[in-house]
């Protein structure tokens, strides 16, 4: 799939490759039949997916490779395999060039052999022991004693998966005839395969198992959390959402990953003269800092990096968040309730 579909549906109509009206009935078949819109010029028989694909590489001055058939050793051995099966890429002796995604994914496997780190492989194979549960109220070894069972493996399968890409929230929404899921990678909304859709009950409900929420209550908004440890050592913490809509309860669930905790202000990326003024604002004694931006575009990672820059033993730090996604050692963290009157303003009175 190309990330990007409005931009190469504005090229192929600019190059005169689809008709308007060609483009207009495909988008239209597209939005009630739940595919993309690529997806229809190319069932329609306009184009095929390597002649998209040809366009988008003139248009980016690259070369289109139908295959990848030989990549010398020396060359092969610049990317370590799991790097190469994260970004669907192998590098090459020569110029940049655009292959189709199956074929790289082939020259993958061909090269480097099979791995199991698919979701499709997750959900089939995954038996439950590469993740340990820590749920409130429950010992880590209660959910692996039903590792075996398929709902399991394929919920622990979309997670594992969206830490992978590096996703920040995995999006699971119920629509009339198909349950779509969508990561959020690089603040860009991707969809990946749909779940089976008679699924979609057993699905959320494991979700709202694992999030300690009620799975009886399925007409109000509810919030829940997961603690994953995964054997390769990092610790996620999972924010999970549910909304009731008409075709189903709709989950997100914000994936935060604990190692952005060690992240201070020269890892964000500031030039020089910008964090120097940054730092200079973080230590008035007093004063309103706002910091803003679209979701997964890293507003707690700054604050929390803020907060580790000026986290001393020589200064008391109070933090009012809803809700409290980290928690920092040292620092004194209130977690707003409203259903108790714990709001912002009733903490900042309180300070």
């Amino acid at each position: 799939m190309i990330s990007n579909e409005a931009y190469v549906l504005e090229l192929l109509q600019n190059s005169g490759m689809v008709s308007l009206e060609d483009m207009t009935a495909c988008q239209e078949e597209a939005a009630m039949q739940g595919h993309s819109t690529l997806e229809g010029i190319s069932k329609r028989g306009l184009l095929t997916q390597d002649q998209i694909l040809e366009i988008v590489a003139k248009d980016c001055g690259m070369e289109f490779q139908a295959a990848i058939e030989h990549v010398d050793e020396d060359v092969l051995a610049t990317i370590p395999p799991a790097e190469s099966r994260r970004y669907h890429a192998l590098p090459t002796d020569l110029e940049p060039v655009v292959v189709p995604l199956a074929k790289i994914d082939d020259a993958i496997t061909r090269f480097f052999g099979k791995t199991d780190e698919s979701l499709a492989s997750l959900m089939a194979n995954m038996d439950g022991s590469d993740l340990e549960l820590k749920q409130a109220g429950a010992a880590a070894g209660d959910e692996t004693a039903e590792g075996d069972a398929p709902i399991i493996r394929l919920v622990y399968g979309l997670i594992l998966e969206a830490h992978r890409l590096r996703a920040s929230d995995i999006h699971i929404e119920p629509l009339e005839k198909r349950l779509r899921l969508r990561y959020r990678i690089d603040g860009n909304m991707q969809e990946m395969k749909d779940p089976p859709k008679r699924l979609q009950s057993s699905i959320i409900s494991r979700i709202k198992i694992m999030s300690n929420i009620s799975i009886a209550e399925k007409r109000l908004p509810l919030d829940g959390r997961i603690a994953l440890a995964t054997v390769d050592g990092p610790t996620l913490d999972l924010r999970v959402s549910t909304v009731p809509t008409i075709h189903g309860e709709s989950v997100v669930m914000r994936i935060l990953d604990k190692k952005n905790l060690m992240l201070g202000l020269p890892e964000l990326g500031f030039f020089a003269d910008d964090q120097a003024i940054l730092e200079r604002v973080i230590n008035y004694a007093d004063g309103i800092f706002l910091v803003t931006g679209p979701t997964g575009s890293g507003k707690s990672t700054t604050l929390y990096a803020c907060l580790n820059t000026i986290n001393k033993p020589d200064r008391k730090l109070i933090t009012v968040e809803d809700p409290v996604e980290y928690q920092l050692p040292g620092v004194n963290q209130v977690a707003v309730n409203t259903e108790i009157g714990m709001t912002f303003a009733a903490a900042l009175r309180a300070m």
